[in-house]
């Protein structure tokens, strides 16, 4: 289905052939020109048509440390507590980095899609896994010294111990997220993506059943599950690498090894600090909200409803990401095929579907309200919490949505810089700040929390809709191509 598509739209090939009718059309929507009906309507073809599978493929990577936790809480409280502690710490030190790093993909393997120089996708792949596997030596590192740092931080030992043993047991982890993170964003900036869903799928199939064999009948059971995280990441990268190498769909982007891949790496450096601060920036403040919890007056309610919300807010953002994920390719391929009205409608487009979504989403969140925390808990206390949370986690998420999209958008741009910034003021400087000041001196307690990261939300949603409604398309398609010159190397070079 996948290939029947491609050949029928531009989501596989997104350039006009007719370069010189494309500009033509370009500087007529410049000057005020509309876009056509169908032209909108192939749009939004294209952003479902990547945006479905990116889901998919994001829900399922997802499930597979929420499975391990599962298992692990059929072993008794303590290695649940232990594991889920160890899900935080990991999350914060390790996961959140190399994800925020890889998405400097987007940018540099987007915007040379576009301008068909399809030999420098696997040039910056490659070139990425190399930086990510180094720094995944260092976050290694803190991995394995997990329980002397909880414990430092005045945790309670018994559960810093099992969170020691599951982020040791996940070690090999780490370096196999990095290196999934990669070629996800290889394929993912080729618009191909069923592959990408039926190897999640698979993986996770099979992750039920080692994490069956690994937590019960090894007796390894907190360090199984980490255990079998590790493999399952493993087996994802390796059954998408094979595809790259195999498939016919990569015979353009992937055309093996290189040692070019070794050179120019400060480029890649320079975009993919700022990419993962940005993403780290965000991540953190919802884990402090989290923390800050366990200091209101009752800690114990707090901290499980604001876990709940958390994980509830996590579960529904994987559909904004997967829009920002073809935002973001839509974005930067048409930019770095010097069609800026195109990026524009790309944009516009995925905004009106994220609003769209949030209503949706929002609306079902308010109804299911007072049955929701059954899903979690059978205490009547916890499921009247989780119901007047809801109001404000469905605003929360429909926030989320617009940014996440917007920031999708920056990343197809290369304003990493920007989004980083954005990102420190809207949460340390106006989020946290207001979360505290409602929570702590306002007594409102776990909604006060909840209502800072909306304030954070809003700040950031109108900042980033400021700085995109005032975009110069064709500067940016500039800058795209001369991003694109800058790194392209010749083919003969690469070969």
């Amino acid at each position: 289905m996948e290939a029947e598509y491609g050949k029928s739209s531009s989501v596989k090939t997104p350039l006009i052939d007719d370069r010189e009718k494309q500009s033509i059309l370009d500087e007529e929507r410049k000057n005020g020109g509309g876009f056509s009906k169908e032209e909108i309507v192939e749009e939004v073809k294209r952003q479902v048509w990547l945006a479905g599978p990116l889901v998919s493929v994001n829900l399922l990577q997802f499930s597979l440390q929420l499975i391990a936790i599962m298992f692990v809480g059929h072993l008794g409280e303590l290695p649940l507590s232990g594991a889920s502690m160890a899900n935080s710490f990991t999350s914060v030190t390790g996961i959140s980095l190399l994800m925020g790093m890889s998405s400097a993909l987007d940018t540099f393997c987007g915007q040379s899609y576009g301008a068909k120089q399809y030999h420098m996708l696997g040039i910056h792949m490659q070139r990425a896994m190399i930086i990510l596997s180094l720094v995944s030596i260092p976050l290694a590192v803190i991995w394995a010294n997990t329980g002397h740092i909880l414990k430092f931080l005045g945790q309670d030992p018994s559960i810093s111990d099992e969170a020691g043993h599951y982020a040791l047991y996940f070690i090999p982890g780490v370096f196999a997220y990095g290196l999934l993170q990669c070629v996800v964003r290889f394929l993912q900036t080729q618009s191909i993506v069923i592959p990408m869903v039926l190897c999640a799928g698979v993986t996770t199939l099979i992750h039920i059943v080692v994490c069956w064999v690994l937590v019960f009948k090894t007796g390894l059971g907190v360090k199984g599950a980490a255990l079998a995280n590790s493999i399952s990441y493993w087996l994802n990268f390796l059954f998408l690498a094979l595809y790259i190498k195999f498939s016919p769909s990569c015979v353009k982007t992937w055309t093996g090894l290189s040692k070019e891949a070794l050179k120019d790496m400060l480029t890649f450096i320079k975009l993919a600090v700022p990419s993962a601060i940005m993403v780290c920036l965000e991540m953190w403040s919802f884990e402090l909200m989290v923390l800050l919890s366990g200091l209101l007056p009752n800690p114990q309610l707090e901290t499980s409803v604001l876990s709940i919300c958390l994980n509830t807010a996590a579960t529904v953002w994987m559909i904004p990401f997967g829009l920002s994920g073809a935002v973001s390719t839509r974005v930067s391929n048409e930019l770095g095929a010097a069609h800026p009205q195109l990026a524009r409608l790309a944009l516009y487009v995925v905004l009106a579907v994220a609003v769209m979504e949030g209503l949706v989403l929002g609306l079902v969140m308010i109804l299911i309200r007072k049955v929701w925390g059954y899903a979690y808990s059978n205490e009547t206390e916890v499921v009247r919490y989780i119901a007047i949370m809801m109001p404000l986690l469905a605003t929360s998420n429909f926030l989320d949505g617009l940014q996440c999209v917007l920031s999708g958008a920056v990343r197809g741009f290369g304003w990493q810089k920007i989004g980083a910034i954005i990102n420190l003021g809207s949460y340390y400087l106006v989020g946290i700040p207001c979360a505290v000041l409602l929570a702590f001196y306002l007594h409102i307690g776990g909604k006060g929390l909840w209502l800072g990261i909306i304030c954070a939300l809003l700040v950031q949603v109108l900042s980033l809709l400021f700085i995109t409604l005032r975009t110069n398309w064709e500067e940016e398609a500039k800058k795209a191509q001369e991003r694109v010159e800058e790194t392209t190397l010749p083919v003969e070079i690469v070969y």
